[in-house]
């Protein structure tokens, strides 16, 4: 009897001893494919172009051309600071050279929030530009003062960012209130636009942020963190422009086929989310 219990005992330990051997193989495996996965970026994702694109991808591809064009097209940075970048504004270098740097993220320039501060021009905005003709605006991109050539941007990529400038901006004081940066939509209460928000951006948003926003940290240093909330709240016309259109250079998913009220709603749960 005794020797019976000793052999059961025994056979136990073996076979937890192999699910356990197994669960550590399957879980290094795992492990391994999730580093492989951030070591090796599908680039074709980041930075080329499906055989069909829809005309909610362009849109978005050109939002993250608009953004930094370099970085969303795998391009070398270019080098000093725009020649036709003004030299009394407080910003100078590679920034320079993004369509955002001149126009802002909220599209209205001098108009907008960029009328004053660090990125202060004095140049308009893009809003004049809703429903122009892209080859129209791709012509203007190509001659002064923007002076993209062809080895920055490409003929079809040209388009993309033509495309979106026509018909891919937002009108953002319909959802963000210029003085405080709280998320506005007609209709639904606040608490029904962060109940919609907390909804998309648990079974999405979390995947690569994290279900509190702070998976990934975007400042240089922990003392210095920048989570989703920290840039939800400094920055929602930035934020916003990336729910949008996504972040160039990082496979991040955007939520323009489900519309800007959606992203909006994203924008206003992710403002909820602790900064630290």
């Amino acid at each position: 009897m005794r020797r019976s219990m000793v052999v059961v005992t025994v056979l136990a330990v073996f076979v937890a001893a192999i699910a356990i051997y197994f669960f550590m193989i399957a879980r290094t495996g795992h492990d391994h494919a999730r580093r492989q996965l951030s070591m090796h970026p599908d680039l074709t994702f980041l930075r080329g172009a499906p055989s069909d694109p829809s005309d909610t991808w362009v849109l978005s591809a050109g939002g993250r051309i608009y953004d930094n064009w370099w970085e969303a097209l795998g391009r070398h940075e270019p080098k000093g600071t725009h020649p036709a970048y003004p030299a009394s504004s407080k910003t100078h270098g590679v920034d320079s050279w993004r369509c955002k740097e001149c126009h802002g993220w909220d599209y209205k320039g001098r108009d907008g929030r960029y009328a004053q501060g660090s990125h202060a021009t004095g140049i308009k905005g893009i809003r004049d530009a809703q429903g122009r003709d892209p080859k129209d605006i791709a012509a203007l991109l190509r001659a002064a003062p923007h002076n993209y050539t062809a080895d920055m941007i490409r003929d079809d990529e040209l388009h993309r960012v033509s495309a979106f400038v026509s018909r891919g901006q937002v009108d953002v004081d319909k959802y963000i209130a210029s003085a405080t940066g709280d998320v506005q939509i007609g209709g639904p209460t606040a608490e029904a636009v962060r109940e919609r928000g907390r909804s998309l951006f648990q079974a999405t948003c979390a995947t690569c942020h994290g279900f509190d926003g702070r998976r990934l940290n975007f400042g240089m240093m922990m003392s210095k963190a920048a989570y989703v909330a920290t840039e939800a709240k400094d920055n929602p016309w930035e934020v916003l422009h990336k729910l949008m259109n996504s972040h160039p250079g990082a496979e991040m998913i955007n939520l323009r086929p489900l519309g800007v009220e959606d992203a909006a709603a994203v924008l206003s749960y992710a403002r909820t989310l602790p900064i630290n």
